[in-house]
Protein backbone atom coordinates (compact mmCIF):
# COMPACT_ATOMS: atom_id res chain seq x y z
CA UNK A 1 0.00 0.00 0.00
CA UNK A 2 1.26 3.47 -0.90
CA UNK A 3 2.09 5.52 2.18
CA UNK A 4 4.71 7.97 1.00
CA UNK A 5 2.39 10.96 0.58
CA UNK A 6 -0.56 11.55 2.91
CA UNK A 7 -3.87 12.32 1.26
CA UNK A 8 -5.32 15.76 1.78
CA UNK A 9 -8.28 14.28 3.63
CA UNK A 10 -6.04 12.33 5.99
CA UNK A 11 -3.94 15.37 6.79
CA UNK A 12 -7.00 17.49 7.49
CA UNK A 13 -8.52 14.79 9.72
CA UNK A 14 -5.30 14.49 11.69
CA UNK A 15 -5.02 18.27 12.04
CA UNK A 16 -8.62 18.47 13.26
CA UNK A 17 -8.08 15.78 15.88
CA UNK A 18 -4.88 17.38 17.20
CA UNK A 19 -6.20 20.93 17.38
CA UNK A 20 -9.52 19.95 18.90
CA UNK A 21 -8.21 17.81 21.73
CA UNK A 22 -4.63 18.83 22.45
CA UNK A 23 -3.83 19.13 26.15
CA UNK A 24 -0.90 20.22 28.31
CA UNK A 25 0.91 16.90 27.90
CA UNK A 26 0.76 16.76 24.11
CA UNK A 27 1.44 20.48 23.79
CA UNK A 28 4.67 20.16 25.77
CA UNK A 29 5.66 17.03 23.89
CA UNK A 30 5.64 19.11 20.71
CA UNK A 31 7.35 22.02 22.45
CA UNK A 32 10.18 19.78 23.62
CA UNK A 33 10.68 18.47 20.08
CA UNK A 34 10.79 22.02 18.72
CA UNK A 35 13.26 23.06 21.41
CA UNK A 36 15.58 20.14 20.70
CA UNK A 37 15.35 20.71 16.96
CA UNK A 38 16.50 24.30 17.51
CA UNK A 39 19.26 23.09 19.81
CA UNK A 40 20.43 20.45 17.34
CA UNK A 41 19.93 17.58 19.79
CA UNK A 42 19.43 13.95 18.80
CA UNK A 43 20.03 10.37 19.90
CA UNK A 44 20.39 9.50 23.56
CA UNK A 45 20.18 13.09 24.92
CA UNK A 46 16.97 13.54 22.92
CA UNK A 47 15.32 10.48 24.44
CA UNK A 48 16.66 11.31 27.90
CA UNK A 49 15.08 14.77 27.73
CA UNK A 50 11.64 13.46 26.81
CA UNK A 51 11.76 10.78 29.50
CA UNK A 52 12.73 13.31 32.18
CA UNK A 53 10.14 15.85 31.05
CA UNK A 54 7.26 13.40 30.77
CA UNK A 55 8.07 11.66 34.04
CA UNK A 56 8.13 15.08 35.72
CA UNK A 57 4.79 15.99 34.14
CA UNK A 58 3.19 12.71 35.15
CA UNK A 59 4.55 12.94 38.69
CA UNK A 60 3.33 16.55 38.96
CA UNK A 61 -0.17 15.69 37.78
CA UNK A 62 -0.37 12.71 40.12
CA UNK A 63 0.93 14.81 43.00
CA UNK A 64 -2.43 16.57 42.60
CA UNK A 65 -4.83 13.91 41.35
CA UNK A 66 -3.27 10.73 42.74
CA UNK A 67 -4.49 8.61 39.84
CA UNK A 68 -1.25 6.74 39.13
CA UNK A 69 1.92 5.90 41.01
CA UNK A 70 4.74 8.42 40.77
CA UNK A 71 8.23 7.57 39.54
CA UNK A 72 10.05 9.94 41.90
CA UNK A 73 7.68 10.21 44.84
CA UNK A 74 9.65 12.49 47.15
CA UNK A 75 7.57 15.67 46.87
CA UNK A 76 4.47 16.03 49.10
CA UNK A 77 1.14 15.96 47.28
CA UNK A 78 -0.88 19.17 46.90
CA UNK A 79 -4.51 18.42 46.17
CA UNK A 80 -5.44 22.08 45.78
CA UNK A 81 -2.95 22.76 42.97
CA UNK A 82 -3.87 22.99 39.29
CA UNK A 83 -2.61 19.78 37.63
CA UNK A 84 -2.26 21.55 34.26
CA UNK A 85 -0.11 24.30 35.76
CA UNK A 86 1.93 21.80 37.76
CA UNK A 87 2.62 19.80 34.61
CA UNK A 88 3.57 22.88 32.59
CA UNK A 89 5.84 24.19 35.36
CA UNK A 90 7.58 20.83 35.59
CA UNK A 91 8.10 20.64 31.83
CA UNK A 92 9.39 24.22 31.71
CA UNK A 93 11.91 23.62 34.47
CA UNK A 94 13.30 20.43 32.90
CA UNK A 95 13.75 22.09 29.50
CA UNK A 96 15.25 25.28 30.91
CA UNK A 97 17.83 23.31 32.87
CA UNK A 98 18.81 21.23 29.84
CA UNK A 99 18.57 23.91 27.13
CA UNK A 100 19.12 27.37 28.63
CA UNK A 101 19.85 28.85 25.19
CA UNK A 102 16.27 28.04 24.18
CA UNK A 103 14.74 30.10 27.00
CA UNK A 104 12.65 32.35 24.74
CA UNK A 105 10.94 29.39 23.02
CA UNK A 106 10.34 27.62 26.34
CA UNK A 107 8.94 30.70 28.09
CA UNK A 108 6.60 31.39 25.19
CA UNK A 109 5.12 27.90 25.53
CA UNK A 110 4.89 28.29 29.31
CA UNK A 111 2.99 31.58 29.04
CA UNK A 112 0.51 29.92 26.70
CA UNK A 113 0.00 27.07 29.19
CA UNK A 114 -0.59 29.41 32.14
CA UNK A 115 -2.98 31.62 30.20
CA UNK A 116 -5.77 29.03 30.33
CA UNK A 117 -5.80 28.89 34.17
CA UNK A 118 -7.15 31.87 36.15
CA UNK A 119 -5.03 33.55 38.81
CA UNK A 120 -5.40 32.17 42.31
CA UNK A 121 -4.16 29.63 44.80
CA UNK A 122 -4.53 26.67 42.44
CA UNK A 123 -2.30 28.37 39.91
CA UNK A 124 0.39 29.53 42.33
CA UNK A 125 0.50 26.17 44.10
CA UNK A 126 0.66 24.43 40.73
CA UNK A 127 3.72 26.44 39.79
CA UNK A 128 5.48 25.65 43.07
CA UNK A 129 4.58 21.98 42.87
CA UNK A 130 5.74 21.58 39.29
CA UNK A 131 9.05 23.25 40.07
CA UNK A 132 9.61 20.96 43.06
CA UNK A 133 8.76 17.81 41.12
CA UNK A 134 11.07 18.79 38.26
CA UNK A 135 13.90 19.36 40.73
CA UNK A 136 13.32 15.92 42.23
CA UNK A 137 13.43 14.25 38.80
CA UNK A 138 16.58 16.16 37.87
CA UNK A 139 18.26 15.08 41.09
CA UNK A 140 17.25 11.48 40.47
CA UNK A 141 18.83 11.49 37.01
CA UNK A 142 21.84 13.71 37.74
CA UNK A 143 24.30 10.81 37.70
CA UNK A 144 22.41 8.38 35.48
CA UNK A 145 25.38 7.77 33.16
CA UNK A 146 23.28 7.86 29.99
CA UNK A 147 24.96 10.76 28.19
CA UNK A 148 27.70 8.63 26.68
CA UNK A 149 28.92 9.56 23.15
CA UNK A 150 29.48 7.21 20.24
CA UNK A 151 33.26 6.79 20.36
CA UNK A 152 33.82 3.53 18.50
CA UNK A 153 34.94 2.82 14.94
CA UNK A 154 35.09 -0.45 12.93
CA UNK A 155 38.13 -2.50 11.99
CA UNK A 156 37.13 -3.24 8.41
CA UNK A 157 39.11 -6.42 7.89
CA UNK A 158 37.81 -8.21 10.96
CA UNK A 159 34.40 -6.64 11.50
CA UNK A 160 34.92 -5.88 15.17
CA UNK A 161 34.74 -2.50 16.84
CA UNK A 162 37.37 -0.73 18.93
CA UNK A 163 37.33 2.51 20.90
CA UNK A 164 38.77 5.70 19.47
CA UNK A 165 39.04 6.93 23.07
CA UNK A 166 39.59 4.91 26.30
CA UNK A 167 37.02 2.07 26.65
CA UNK A 168 33.60 3.15 27.88
CA UNK A 169 31.99 -0.27 28.22
CA UNK A 170 32.04 -0.09 32.03
CA UNK A 171 30.16 3.20 31.83
CA UNK A 172 27.51 1.67 29.61
CA UNK A 173 27.16 -1.23 32.02
CA UNK A 174 26.67 1.19 34.93
CA UNK A 175 24.14 3.40 33.12
CA UNK A 176 20.92 3.79 35.06
CA UNK A 177 17.85 2.72 33.08
CA UNK A 178 14.32 3.87 33.84
CA UNK A 179 12.61 1.40 36.21
CA UNK A 180 14.68 -1.59 35.05
CA UNK A 181 16.95 -3.44 37.44
CA UNK A 182 20.04 -3.02 35.23
CA UNK A 183 21.16 -2.26 31.69
CA UNK A 184 21.70 -5.96 30.98
CA UNK A 185 18.38 -7.17 32.40
CA UNK A 186 17.09 -8.08 28.93
CA UNK A 187 20.41 -8.59 27.17
CA UNK A 188 19.86 -11.15 24.39
CA UNK A 189 22.04 -14.09 23.51
CA UNK A 190 24.78 -13.69 20.88
CA UNK A 191 24.16 -13.07 17.16
CA UNK A 192 24.03 -16.05 14.79
CA UNK A 193 27.36 -17.78 14.11
CA UNK A 194 28.93 -16.59 10.86
CA UNK A 195 29.18 -20.12 9.51
CA UNK A 196 25.46 -20.89 9.84
CA UNK A 197 22.46 -20.82 7.51
CA UNK A 198 20.67 -18.08 9.48
CA UNK A 199 23.58 -15.70 9.07
CA UNK A 200 23.75 -16.53 5.36
CA UNK A 201 20.05 -15.75 5.00
CA UNK A 202 20.49 -12.40 6.74
CA UNK A 203 23.64 -11.57 4.79
CA UNK A 204 22.10 -12.22 1.40
CA UNK A 205 18.84 -10.40 2.18
CA UNK A 206 20.63 -7.23 3.19
CA UNK A 207 23.16 -7.52 0.38
CA UNK A 208 20.33 -7.85 -2.17
CA UNK A 209 17.90 -5.26 -0.83
CA UNK A 210 20.13 -2.80 1.03
CA UNK A 211 22.81 -1.88 -1.47
CA UNK A 212 23.06 1.65 -2.79
CA UNK A 213 22.70 0.25 -6.33
CA UNK A 214 20.12 -2.44 -5.53
CA UNK A 215 17.70 -3.28 -8.35
CA UNK A 216 15.63 -5.56 -6.10
CA UNK A 217 14.49 -2.78 -3.76
CA UNK A 218 11.25 -1.09 -4.88
CA UNK A 219 10.86 2.68 -5.30
CA UNK A 220 8.47 2.68 -2.31
CA UNK A 221 11.03 0.92 -0.15
CA UNK A 222 13.67 3.43 -1.21
CA UNK A 223 11.32 6.30 -0.35
CA UNK A 224 10.79 4.84 3.12
CA UNK A 225 14.54 4.61 3.74
CA UNK A 226 15.10 8.19 2.62
CA UNK A 227 12.25 9.50 4.78
CA UNK A 228 13.22 7.68 7.95
CA UNK A 229 16.49 9.40 8.66
CA UNK A 230 17.76 9.36 12.24
CA UNK A 231 16.31 12.85 12.64
CA UNK A 232 12.78 11.63 11.85
CA UNK A 233 12.60 8.37 13.79
CA UNK A 234 12.16 9.90 17.25
CA UNK A 235 9.73 12.70 16.29
CA UNK A 236 7.83 10.27 14.07
CA UNK A 237 7.04 7.95 16.95
CA UNK A 238 6.08 10.88 19.17
CA UNK A 239 3.68 12.15 16.50
CA UNK A 240 2.11 8.71 16.21
CA UNK A 241 1.55 8.49 19.97
CA UNK A 242 0.12 12.02 20.14
CA UNK A 243 -2.38 11.34 17.39
CA UNK A 244 -3.41 7.96 18.78
CA UNK A 245 -3.84 9.34 22.30
CA UNK A 246 -5.85 12.32 21.12
CA UNK A 247 -8.06 10.24 18.85
CA UNK A 248 -8.85 7.92 21.77
CA UNK A 249 -9.72 10.90 24.01
CA UNK A 250 -7.43 10.17 26.94
CA UNK A 251 -7.71 12.59 29.85
CA UNK A 252 -4.81 14.53 31.33
CA UNK A 253 -3.59 11.91 33.81
CA UNK A 254 -3.97 9.10 31.28
CA UNK A 255 -2.01 11.04 28.68
CA UNK A 256 0.68 11.86 31.21
CA UNK A 257 1.06 8.20 32.15
CA UNK A 258 1.14 7.07 28.52
CA UNK A 259 3.84 9.55 27.51
CA UNK A 260 5.90 8.86 30.62
CA UNK A 261 5.81 5.10 30.04
CA UNK A 262 6.52 5.48 26.35
CA UNK A 263 9.46 7.81 26.79
CA UNK A 264 10.98 5.86 29.67
CA UNK A 265 10.85 2.88 27.34
CA UNK A 266 12.47 4.73 24.45
CA UNK A 267 15.22 6.09 26.71
CA UNK A 268 15.85 2.54 27.91
CA UNK A 269 16.39 1.36 24.34
CA UNK A 270 19.64 3.31 24.17
CA UNK A 271 20.87 2.02 27.51
CA UNK A 272 20.00 -1.64 26.94
CA UNK A 273 21.09 -1.63 23.32
CA UNK A 274 24.44 -0.02 24.05
CA UNK A 275 25.04 -2.69 26.69
CA UNK A 276 24.30 -5.46 24.18
CA UNK A 277 26.09 -3.87 21.23
CA UNK A 278 29.38 -3.50 23.06
CA UNK A 279 29.06 -6.96 24.56
CA UNK A 280 28.97 -8.63 21.13
CA UNK A 281 30.72 -6.08 18.87
CA UNK A 282 29.07 -7.54 15.75
CA UNK A 283 30.01 -6.18 12.35
CA UNK A 284 27.73 -4.07 10.19
CA UNK A 285 26.65 -5.25 6.72
CA UNK A 286 29.07 -2.93 4.91
CA UNK A 287 32.00 -4.58 6.68
CA UNK A 288 30.57 -8.08 6.47
CA UNK A 289 29.73 -7.97 2.76
CA UNK A 290 33.05 -6.43 1.75
CA UNK A 291 34.75 -9.24 3.68
CA UNK A 292 32.43 -12.11 2.85
CA UNK A 293 35.40 -14.35 2.11
CA UNK A 294 36.49 -14.15 5.76
CA UNK A 295 33.37 -15.47 7.52
CA UNK A 296 33.87 -19.19 6.82
CA UNK A 297 30.47 -19.44 5.12
CA UNK A 298 30.28 -20.78 1.54
CA UNK A 299 26.82 -19.19 1.08
CA UNK A 300 28.06 -15.60 1.49
CA UNK A 301 29.75 -14.25 -1.61
CA UNK A 302 32.04 -11.27 -1.11
CA UNK A 303 31.39 -7.94 -2.82
CA UNK A 304 34.36 -5.67 -2.14
CA UNK A 305 32.62 -2.62 -3.65
CA UNK A 306 29.26 -2.97 -1.90
CA UNK A 307 27.87 0.12 -0.17
CA UNK A 308 24.59 0.54 1.74
CA UNK A 309 21.85 2.96 0.74
CA UNK A 310 21.96 4.49 4.23
CA UNK A 311 25.08 5.78 5.93
CA UNK A 312 26.32 3.15 8.40
CA UNK A 313 26.09 4.26 12.05
CA UNK A 314 29.36 4.32 13.96
CA UNK A 315 28.55 1.58 16.46
CA UNK A 316 28.07 -2.20 16.31
CA UNK A 317 25.16 -3.83 14.50
CA UNK A 318 23.62 -6.29 16.98
CA UNK A 319 20.93 -5.78 18.15
CA UNK A 320 19.01 -3.03 16.35
CA UNK A 321 18.12 -0.04 18.52
CA UNK A 322 15.42 1.04 16.05
CA UNK A 323 13.81 -2.39 16.43
CA UNK A 324 13.92 -2.16 20.22
CA UNK A 325 12.01 1.13 19.93
CA UNK A 326 9.43 -0.65 17.77
CA UNK A 327 9.00 -3.39 20.36
CA UNK A 328 8.73 -0.87 23.20
CA UNK A 329 6.23 1.23 21.26
CA UNK A 330 3.98 -1.65 20.31
CA UNK A 331 4.14 -3.19 23.78
CA UNK A 332 3.28 -0.01 25.65
CA UNK A 333 0.62 1.18 23.23
CA UNK A 334 -1.08 -2.22 23.21
CA UNK A 335 -1.10 -2.18 27.02
CA UNK A 336 -3.12 1.05 26.88
CA UNK A 337 -5.24 0.66 23.74
CA UNK A 338 -5.44 -3.09 23.17
CA UNK A 339 -3.96 -5.25 20.39
CA UNK A 340 -2.83 -3.50 17.21
CA UNK A 341 -4.08 0.05 17.86
CA UNK A 342 -5.58 1.11 14.53
CA UNK A 343 -6.08 4.85 14.11
CA UNK A 344 -4.87 6.59 10.91
CA UNK A 345 -2.06 9.01 11.59
CA UNK A 346 0.38 11.15 9.65
CA UNK A 347 4.10 11.63 10.21
CA UNK A 348 5.83 14.77 8.95
CA UNK A 349 9.44 15.19 7.90
CA UNK A 350 11.20 17.25 10.56
CA UNK A 351 13.24 19.12 7.96
CA UNK A 352 10.54 19.57 5.29
CA UNK A 353 6.93 19.82 6.59
CA UNK A 354 5.59 19.29 3.06
CA UNK A 355 6.84 15.69 3.07
CA UNK A 356 4.56 13.28 4.95
CA UNK A 357 3.82 9.61 5.32
CA UNK A 358 0.50 8.14 6.40
CA UNK A 359 -0.28 4.91 8.26
CA UNK A 360 -3.39 3.06 9.36
CA UNK A 361 -1.99 1.45 12.49
CA UNK A 362 0.97 1.33 14.83
CA UNK A 363 1.84 -2.12 13.45
CA UNK A 364 2.31 -0.65 9.96
CA UNK A 365 4.74 1.92 11.29
CA UNK A 366 6.66 -0.63 13.36
CA UNK A 367 6.95 -3.08 10.46
CA UNK A 368 8.22 -0.39 8.13
CA UNK A 369 10.71 0.90 10.69
CA UNK A 370 12.26 -2.54 10.97
CA UNK A 371 12.14 -3.43 7.28
CA UNK A 372 13.72 -0.17 6.19
CA UNK A 373 16.85 -0.95 8.22
CA UNK A 374 17.39 -3.90 5.86
CA UNK A 375 16.33 -1.87 2.82
CA UNK A 376 18.86 0.77 3.86
CA UNK A 377 21.62 -1.80 4.20
CA UNK A 378 22.58 -1.13 7.82
CA UNK A 379 21.07 -4.13 9.65
CA UNK A 380 20.52 -7.86 9.41
CA UNK A 381 17.07 -9.41 9.88
CA UNK A 382 17.94 -11.37 13.03
CA UNK A 383 19.11 -8.19 14.74
CA UNK A 384 15.70 -6.64 14.06
CA UNK A 385 13.78 -9.63 15.36
CA UNK A 386 15.92 -9.83 18.49
CA UNK A 387 15.61 -6.08 19.06
CA UNK A 388 11.84 -6.17 18.71
CA UNK A 389 11.66 -8.97 21.30
CA UNK A 390 13.87 -6.98 23.69
CA UNK A 391 11.62 -3.95 23.30
CA UNK A 392 8.48 -5.92 24.09
CA UNK A 393 10.08 -7.33 27.23
CA UNK A 394 11.14 -3.84 28.33
CA UNK A 395 7.60 -2.54 27.72
CA UNK A 396 5.99 -5.39 29.64
CA UNK A 397 8.29 -4.84 32.60
CA UNK A 398 7.65 -1.09 32.67
CA UNK A 399 3.89 -1.55 32.53
CA UNK A 400 4.05 -4.18 35.28
CA UNK A 401 6.22 -2.13 37.65
CA UNK A 402 5.69 1.57 36.94
CA UNK A 403 2.89 4.16 37.01
CA UNK A 404 0.28 1.64 38.05
CA UNK A 405 -3.24 2.89 38.87
CA UNK A 406 -3.74 3.96 42.47
CA UNK A 407 -7.52 4.04 42.32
Amino acid sequence: MKRSIATAIGVLMTFAICTARADTVTDWNQTAIDVMKSAGVGGNPWSRTLAMMHVAMSDAINSVQGRYERVVATVPTVAAASPEVAAAAAARRILLELYPKQTAKIEEAYAASLKIVPEGTAKSEGVALGEAVAAAVQADRAADGTNIPDTYRPITSAGVWVPTTPPLFAEYARAKPWALQSADQFRPGPPPPLSGALYARDYNETKTLGGAKSTARTPEQTAAVKFWTQANIGPGWQAAVRQLALAKGLDLAENARLFALFNMGVANTFITDWDAKFTYNFWRPVTAIRNGDMDGNDATERDAGWSPLNATPMHPEYPSQAAIICGVAVGILESVFGPNPAVPFTVTDLADPKVKRQYNSIAELADEHMDMRVWGGIHFRTSLQVGDDMGRKIAAYLVETSLKPVR
